[in-house]
């Protein structure tokens, strides 16, 4: 057996950190954030773990150390066997004429504070929607503005206070119920509509849980910022675990065949993903492709907006845009009833 240098010694020890961490990360999903919220942080940090231990899997080859190389091998096994690896290599689309197309898209107030250095923005989203014709859409951070034309014959908007923004559904079918969970001191909510296709009765809701409050020039870190930054991102933890509890109790009052759609604002190795989720179809893992990112952070491949389909769908297509109109990139998804 090769010796190891000092460097591979450290190397190795810092391999086996990673590995303790991502064995931790499995964890996450079944720890309420209120219980360890620093611990929930690490759910946003996963597809990094993995990648690093690639990085770790690859040099041990490379140097001939395949004791080393093991460790890495069996996190990485890890991860597919828990479906936590991060890519989807194929996605598969199944044609279907009565499919129900919905779209959820957070426009990030289409502009407003023109964090984006681009013209138009609001004209921009709403001929990319209306090009894409879905049947509904789901909108976070809507602003009400003059230059937005959806040309769908229902909606309904909630916006909160007097900011005049919030969440909006548009749907070229009758919604027949709509309602607001009214999510307490925050700006974000949970807003929902049904509709009735093919004399089925349909859920809808637009989901929108508390925002982390990161950006890049956050990033820029040292110790006192961290710790900062640590804090902010756990509280808003806390808060999302609060409003997925009160959207669940909701939910499950709910007989009709359901939708959710929205930005989660956390990705698919947290305990939020995995309590809204439950037995409900996310439509990326059935039909989707690549790292299905959607949310714009310095190219690190964050998914963060769902739409999923409850048990009596079937997911027939996911597409994600790659448009960058605001922070968050749409997707869509086509649902049609089982057999």
């Amino acid at each position: 057996m090769k010796k190891l240098s000092p460097l591979n010694k450290v190397l190795y020890f810092i391999n086996n950190v990673f590995a303790l961490l991502l064995f931790l990360s499995i964890a996450i999903p079944y720890i309420k954030p209120i219980s360890f919220p620093i611990i929930s942080v690490l759910s946003l940090v996963v597809p990094f773990l993995i990648f690093t231990h690639i990085i770790f899997i690859i040099y041990w080859l490379i140097n001939g150390l395949k004791r080393q190389f093991i460790l890495s091998s069996i996190c990485v096994i890890l991860t597919i066997l828990f479906s936590y690896f991060p890519y989807k290599f194929n996605g598969e689309t199944l044609k279907s004429e009565s499919a129900l197309s919905i779209m959820t898209y957070n426009v990030h107030l289409f502009n407003r504070y023109n964090w984006i250095q681009t013209e138009n923005i609001p004209i921009k989203i709403s001929n990319f929607i209306v090009q894409n014709d879905p049947d509904i859409v789901t909108i976070q951070e809507y602003y009400k503005s003059k230059d937005i034309y959806l040309n769908f014959p229902y909606k309904y908007l909630e916006l909160k206070g007097e900011s005049n923004f919030g969440q909006a559904i548009y749907s070229k079918f009758e919604i027949i119920n709509k309602g607001s969970l009214d999510f307490k001191n925050t700006s974000n909510n949970a807003i929902y509509i049904d509709i009735v296709k093919e004399n089925d009765t349909i859920r809808i809701y637009n989901l929108h849980l508390e925002s982390m409050h990161i950006k890049m020039d956050s990033l820029n870190l040292n110790e006192k910022n961290s710790k900062k930054l640590l804090n902010r991102i756990s509280t808003s933890f806390v808060k999302q675990q609060l409003q997925v509890e009160q959207f669940i109790a909701h939910k499950e009052k709910c007989e009709f065949k359901t939708v959710i759609c929205g930005d989660f604002n956390n990705t698919t190795y947290s305990w939020v993903y995995k309590n809204i989720k439950g037995d409900f179809k996310d439509s990326f893992l059935h039909a989707g492709k690549g790292f299905g990112k959607t949310f714009d952070f310095n190219k690190y491949p964050l998914r963060i907006d769902f739409i999923l389909a409850s048990e009596q769908f079937e997911v027939t297509e996911h597409r994600n845009y790659k448009v960058k109109f605001s922070d968050h990139e749409p997707i869509l998804a086509k649902l049609d009833f089982k057999d």
